[in-house]
Formats: structure tokens, sequence, C-alpha cells
């Protein structure tokens, strides 16, 4: 076991999309930083990733979205079908942009544009507290190490390490889960290229073709009790999944059989209340937390891998005003006072908190109304929904600005 202790600038925890967009984005303004992955890979679990407009703005600051357009169809719009209602809804994009991408493009893409040894793999904190000489950040490895940051920020998922630091309230869980896969069509698939959304009672499938061969999936049913067993064998998870939804059109019940095992994926679904991210403290001295640690929601309206990307860019920028070359600082914040790198950090909630909380909002009402057995309940959200989210698709217009 070693001791060995190695001070650092910038530490981001988890190489997700979060942790590799604001290494990236910091790279870009020309600050280091060393991301600590748990893995000893990229991990790219989760299947596809639907990105809107918003999203490929971000990614348009990081200089990747015509490398990644290139990786997935445009999709025309969104297909609402109701059961209950013989009514279509039709969305059409419009001037947006949506395209789906495999997250393994996605955050391979990320990692393969920063620079070598950024990425730290197999380095698995155990354990987060503060210096009580100097307040600043301590992290413990696994190994014995002890790495020293002047700044971390928390891209750790439900990791919860760097959130505990900070005193953050732990996430819930819905009381659904989500079965999420790829199906391949060799001959090619002959969907709509559209997003396309079933609901019959409490359940919900989505499909979204990736390219002309390649469709994902998701299905979001009630969470069972067997779910832990049946989430660890691949073939258990189709089996159920087709169980739920053996009315549902043919196309989708071929969908689920023919899909791909080894991408299958079951999970129960945790949210942050959006209260929680309303009045929330997501920041302690010079650690601050970002992504999913800060704003899981449900996958209803498919923002998660976009706002982790905002978030990045938000972040960045902010951090490299208060690191800037002026009044004695270096480009690397050597010199940079815990109290301007702080304020950086405030201002960065200051513009995500009310976005957030407005899509944290519109993921809570959709997932509770997937829940709702109420007929009370579920005209109460519904009216939620009409008052707040009229506009389908609002969320997707926003420009998080420039890096």
């Amino acid at each position: 076991m070693s001791n060995y202790t190695e001070e650092k600038g910038i530490v981001i925890v988890g190489g997700g999309i979060c942790g590799l967009a604001t290494a990236l984005a910091l790279h870009k303004k020309g600050i280091e930083s060393v991301v600590l992955e748990k893995a000893e890979s990229i991990r790219a679990a989760g299947s596809a990733i639907g990105i809107f407009t918003n999203g490929w703005y971000a990614l348009d600051q990081l200089g990747l979205a015509n490398q990644l357009r290139q990786k997935a169809i445009l999709l025309k719009g969104f297909r609402d079908i109701e059961f209950n209602n013989p009514k279509e809804q039709e969305v059409p994009m419009g001037n947006g942009e949506l395209r789906c991408l495999k997250r393994s493009d996605l955050v391979q893409t990320l990692a393969d544009s920063l620079p070598n040894e950024t990425i730290r793999f197999g380095c698995h904190i155990v354990s987060a507290k503060f210096d009580p000489i100097n307040s600043q950040p301590l992290l413990h490895l696994q190994d014995g190490s002890v790495i020293k940051p002047k700044v971390v920020i928390g891209c750790d998922g439900v990791n919860y390490v760097v959130s505990e630091l900070i005193g953050l309230k732990p996430t819930n869980l819905f009381a659904s889960c989500a079965v999420r896969g790829f199906t391949n069509y060799p001959s090619g698939h002959g969907f709509s290229n559209e997003f396309l959304r079933i609901r019959k009672n409490n359940i919900i499938l989505g499909r979204l073709p990736v390219d002309n061969y390649l469709v994902h999936w998701f299905v979001g049913r009630p969470g069972t009790s067997s779910d832990l067993r049946v989430s660890k064998d691949p073939e258990l998870i189709r089996e159920s999944t087709i169980e739920s939804i053996n009315d549902f059109p043919p196309e989708c019940v071929e969908m689920v059989k023919k899909c791909d095992l080894n991408e299958v994926s079951l999970t129960n679904l945790r949210y942050r209340p959006p209260l929680d991210i309303l009045l929330g403290n997501f920041r302690k001295g010079t650690v601050i937390v970002a992504g999913d640690v800060m704003h899981v929601w449900g996958p209803y309206i498919g923002q998660g891998g976009a706002a982790a990307l905002e978030d990045g860019i938000v972040l960045a920028r902010n951090l490299a005003q208060a690191m800037c070359k002026k009044r004695g600082t270096t480009a690397d914040g050597n010199q940079v006072t815990q109290e301007r790198i702080g304020k950086a950090m405030d201002q960065f909630v200051k513009e995500r908190r009310m976005r957030l909380f407005m899509m944290s909002l519109n993921t809570y009402i959709l997932g509770r109304l997937l829940e709702a057995s109420s007929p009370l309940t579920k005209f109460v959200l519904i009216v939620g929904l009409i008052l707040f989210f009229s506009n389908s698709l609002g969320h997707s217009q926003h420009n998080c600005g420039p890096l």
C-alpha cells in the first residue's frame, strides 16, 4: 500500500459524459485537469442517448458536433400514442435537431479528444475530506495514496463520494424501472426517422433509430420484487420486458425479442427532488458537483446527457474566468484564491439552477403520472404539465452559451 501524496490543480471525479465534457471544456480554455475514473477503461453503459438541439449547441462548443453527427441520423420529430386515446400526437422538430447517439460513441469521442494522461483509470476513491489546516480537499484512494487537489469537481453519478463531502442529500428512487437496449436489423428496420413513444396504463415504450439498421429502445414499467434478480441476467430482462409489453404493437414486441443481449440492461430510476435542486447547496469550499450527481432525473424528456454536456460548458466557462492570467495569477490556477474559485462555482450554480429545476420538475411530473393509479392524482399531474410544460420541446431550445 502506498502512502504517496500528490498535489493537483483540478481533479474531476468520474469519467462519464459530464466529467469528460468538463475536462475537454477546461482543456479548450487552456486549463489542465485530471479525471479519476474507477473503472479500468472507458465506461459506456446505458445503450444510447437522445441529443436534442441544446446538446448539439454544447457539442459545437466542444468542437465535436460535426464528427458525432456522422454517427446518427437526423430524427424529424415525435409521435406519441396513448392506447386509451384514439388520437396520436405528432410534434415536428422544425428547426430543432434530434439524433440518437450510442453512448459509447459519445463517451469515446470525448475521451479521444483529451490530451494523453488526462484520464486515470482504476482510481477508486474510498473517502474524501477537507484538510483541517487549510480546508483543501483530500482524496484517499484504494491503493493508499492521497491526492490533494485545489479544486474537485464531482461527476461520479450515484457513487456519492463527493456529494457526501459537501453534505448533499441522497437521491430518491422512483417506483419504476427502465429497460434499455439495441436491436439491429441487417436488412434495414424500415421505421420512420422519429422518436416514437407509446403509453398504456403505467408502461411506456420508446423507439429511436440510430441509423438505418440500428434502433435504440427503452421500456419504463413499474418495479417488481424480482428486478434485482432479473437485472443480472440479460435473457430474464428480455423475457420480463416482452411479458410487460405483450399487448403492444407486434413490431415493438418483435423488436425486443430480437434485441442484442450484450447491450440490454435493467436499472432502477433515481431522481433528485425538484425542490432539492431549487434549494440545495452544490458547493463547499472548492468542491462542487455537476451532472447526474447534481440533478439525476428520470429519462422521460431525454435530457440527461445533454444537461451533463451543458454543465461542462458552463462550469468550465466560469472557472476559466476566475483562473485567467491577470493580477498575478497563472493559467493553471496555482495562485488563484479559494475565494475566487468559490465565486466562480457559485456563478455556475446560479446560471444552472432554474433550468435544472424546470427540467427536473418536468421529469418528476411525468414519472409520477406513469406511476399514478388515482384518477384525481392523474388529473392534477396532467394539469401541471399543461400549465408549466405546454411546449413539450421547449427545454430543447436552450443555448448554454459560448465556451
